[in-house]
């Protein structure tokens, strides 16, 4: 029903405006006026106001993305959609973004984007600083909206077009966690039953897994003091990962893993690690490293697993997990 009722608000935003006398010349806002974004969960909807003008761009859910590029987008009037609007007063958020927009002001007069594409460039927002466990975070991302040859139709007037037009930088926010805490630190899981037998740790609101790992890291045999067993993140083995959910999705159970198709919750933030480099000369692993400590208790052997210089990568998207960073022990 919200779905539905988020559509209709915006149709009627779309359709409702006044035949009064024209009196927008141009499309018009002060580079100091930022975007900003109305609270849907069903479509994006973004909107400039000054005084008595408003420009509104709605995209799907999803159109502005959380992986660094340049995304360009055919405007179609159905899920790509561009307004200019003139009001009898000043406007404000409520008359955009209201579930019952207030009767005034009213609009009188209204240009419809009939053709033209809507450019985002998307990149990440970085941390200034190295944290002092070797980590770095990103703080969200900025998407720069631009109009390539769009065409306004005008009431009772000829169509206006401008080659190139900056509508502006919308901020987004990001869902890493600040510090990447699991639940249970100390002890990771091991599915059993999927061919890949993955290695996992979690928290409620993402989690970290090796797919494919090399079964000679994880040999029952224990290692020398100060000896782990190494190995690389690689293509296809040793494979990191790590994901966190979309919010208001649910959250990370034991329940969530070693399935062919996971229940709820969705994920939002995927990221994988990058390849691992080996120093040509010394032969000693520089990056991207799984270090695998074996000890023994009794009869069962248990392995500690560390994630040693490991880059994550999303496009080309970035963020280093700590230096050391412990996904926990299986076995036992």
């Amino acid at each position: 029903m919200k779905k539905y009722a988020c559509l209709l608000i915006f149709s009627l935003l779309l359709n409702g405006c006044d035949d009064g006398d024209l009196t927008i010349a141009t499309v018009e806002f002060g580079e100091t006026i930022k975007p900003q974004l109305c609270s849907s969960t069903d479509i994006t909807l973004l909107y400039k106001l000054d005084n008595q003008k408003a420009f509104l761009v709605q995209l799907p859910k999803d159109g502005l993305k959380s992986t660094p590029g340049t995304y360009t987008y055919d405007i179609d009037n159905t899920s790509y959609r561009a307004l200019y609007r003139n009001f009898d007063g000043t406007v404000t958020t409520d008359n955009i973004c209201g579930a019952i927009p207030p009767i005034t002001p009213k609009v009188v007069e209204e240009w419809v984007a009939e053709t033209g594409k809507i450019e985002i460039i998307t990149e990440q927002i970085p941390s200034t600083t190295v944290a002092e466990d070797g980590s770095t975070k990103i703080t969200g991302y900025n998407h720069n909206i631009t109009f390539l040859n769009v065409i306004f139709n005008i009431p009772n007037s000829v169509p206006q077009s401008y080659p190139e037009y900056s509508f502006g930088t919308y901020t987004t926010s990001v869902t890493i966690p600040a510090t990447l805490a699991f639940t249970n630190p100390e002890i990771a899981s091991q599915c059993t039953v999927a061919a890949n037998r993955q290695i996992y740790n979690y928290a409620a609101s993402f989690y970290i897994m090796i797919d494919n790992i090399d079964p000679a890291l994880l040999k029952e045999e224990e290692t020398p003091a100060g000896q782990p067993r190494q190995g690389l993140i690689q293509t296809t083995v040793n494979k990191v990962y790590y994901k966190s959910v979309e919010p208001n999705t649910g959250s990370i159970t034991a329940d969530y893993f070693c399935k062919a198709t996971p229940a709820s919750p969705s994920i939002k933030e995927d990221w994988l690690g990058r390849n691992g480099t080996k120093n040509e000369t010394t032969g000693v692993n520089e990056s991207g490293i799984i270090e695998v400590t074996t000890t023994r208790s009794g009869s069962v052997y248990l392995h500690t697993i560390v994630l040693k210089n490991v880059t994550m990568t999303k496009g080309t998207g970035t963020f280093k997990l700590p230096t050391n960073f412990s996904l926990g022990r299986i076995g036992g």
